[in-house]
């Protein structure tokens, strides 16, 4: 017989968890959460897609500028049950305690939170996994996320108690929104470093403490406030608090609470080609792309000399380089991992070979020698549009396109070694502005 109540003792003790985690408001809360990460993530998803950094920063601030409302909109809601039915005053007189009360209550809703924020964050790592540029995943970030989420719904379970009004979960919501975009919004505060949202960037990271830590901050008021609120002996609510105290202290005076990611330091090259073609190792996997894309250019180029020794997309190229198109921020010359349009993309390397863009005026013969070197390096996508533009208008439009059209012809038309040695002579007055040593045609 005792053997048999031992047996019953844990199952009814987790009676009261079970309806709350299977079909009370807990898993509405996580569909809440879930479907509104989703859709704040699924609308922009061109612009993070394909790069595991960008898909860590989308999240990650998704998370807390509206997952974190969202959680202390839940749980001040769920606080306030007791109230809405009229059955406060019959649950005190439970044998329970107000503290496991309240938390057969609140654990259902902060782990279903969590939950709906990891199968979002989820999604939107494998939406990246299988057209990813390079790098790897960050999974601190999210996880930390989660855990905030969950601490968000135990701090609004406590709102939800402590204020008899209807409308303190919308309002809460409102202004734990508001604190946040607050806190994120100027980074050069000191207060800002209390903010869950971090400075991160596509180069850099956060540090691998700053996410606990910040858990520990949010965690530890959190958990102060549900011990005020249900301990016996509300001086133990220091404990968490101290906690939290640190944990802020350390975030503020922290010196930097970023770092620069390793791999963003690090370039990778084609070294077949001239000039050779490098990206950061963010984008490794763009590399076969970008060098299909230039193939055109590069082979136009070999064999001839004061050409740079590679492209390289660091901002700031060194005096024998030349600077590659920017493929930031994804969504525009790169979509889910591909090049849209590599002729746009080829123009542009090779306008940075010659351009004379510094110059203050150009004569008109060297910016047709210009015109026809780019015409048969990398033409325009548009040079089609403008020469039928000038055609149809005046004549001066019409006579200078058929200088353009000369001048190109008689690049084409000289022999490959001829061409070679025009060219030589050509690169070695790129992007000066003195119209005297520059080769015209």
């Amino acid at each position: 017989m005792t053997t048999l109540m031992e047996r019953r003792r844990p199952a009814a003790e987790a009676a009261p968890l079970c309806p709350e985690f299977r079909s009370g408001f807990a898993p509405l809360a996580g569909a809440a959460v879930l479907l509104t990460l989703a859709v704040a993530l699924a609308v922009p998803a061109e612009s993070w897609q394909g790069g595991w950094a960008e898909t860590r920063d989308h999240t990650h601030a998704a998370a807390v500028l509206l997952g974190i409302p969202l959680s202390l909109a839940a749980g001040c809601w769920q606080g306030g049950r007791e109230r809405r039915r009229g059955t406060g005053d019959l649950l005190e007189t439970a044998v329970r305690g107000a503290l496991p009360r309240f938390l057969a209550s609140a654990v259902p809703v902060a782990v279903w939170v969590a939950v709906g924020h990891l199968v979002a964050a989820g999604c939107a790592l494998l939406a990246t996994w299988y057209c990813a540029t390079g790098d790897s995943p960050y999974l601190v970030v999210p996880l930390g996320d989660s855990l905030l989420l969950g601490c968000a719904a135990l701090a609004g379970q406590v709102v939800g108690r402590a204020v008899p009004w209807r409308l303190a979960a919308p309002v809460l919501a409102t202004a734990g929104y508001a604190v946040l975009g607050f806190l994120s919004y100027d980074h050069d505060n000191a207060w800002s470093a209390l903010s869950p949202l971090t400075d991160a960037s596509a180069d850099r990271m956060p540090v691998w403490w700053q996410p606990w830590v910040s858990v520990v901050w949010v965690g530890g008021l959190a958990a102060a406030a549900v011990l005020f609120l249900t301990a016996r002996r509300r001086a133990v609510a220091l404990v968490p608090l101290a906690c939290a105290t640190a944990a802020a202290v350390l975030l503020v005076g922290a010196d930097g609470l970023t770092r620069p990611a390793p791999v963003a330091g690090r370039q990778v090259c084609d070294t077949s080609t001239t000039p050779q073609v490098c990206v950061n190792a963010r984008y490794e996997r763009l590399l076969p792309q970008i060098a299909e894309a230039l193939s055109g250019l590069t082979g136009r180029l070999e064999g001839v000399d004061h050409v740079p020794v590679r492209f390289e997309d660091r901002r700031g190229p060194r005096a024998d380089e030349a600077e590659l198109p920017m493929v930031t921020p994804l969504g525009w010359s790169v979509v889910r991992g591909k090049l849209t349009e590599p002729g746009q993309y080829a123009w542009e390397a090779g306008m940075a070979l010659f351009s004379r863009a510094d110059c203050d005026d150009t004569e008109p013969a060297v910016a047709r020698t210009d015109a026809a070197v780019e015409h048969y390096l990398a033409p325009s996508p548009q040079e089609k549009y403008f020469d039928e533009l000038d055609a149809r208008g005046s004549a001066a439009d019409r006579a200078a396109l058929k200088d353009r059209q000369r001048a190109r012809a008689r690049l084409l038309g000289m022999a490959q070694d001829e061409r070679r040695a025009w060219l030589s002579e050509y690169f070695a007055t790129a992007g000066d502005c003195d119209p005297s040593g520059v080769p015209t045609l």
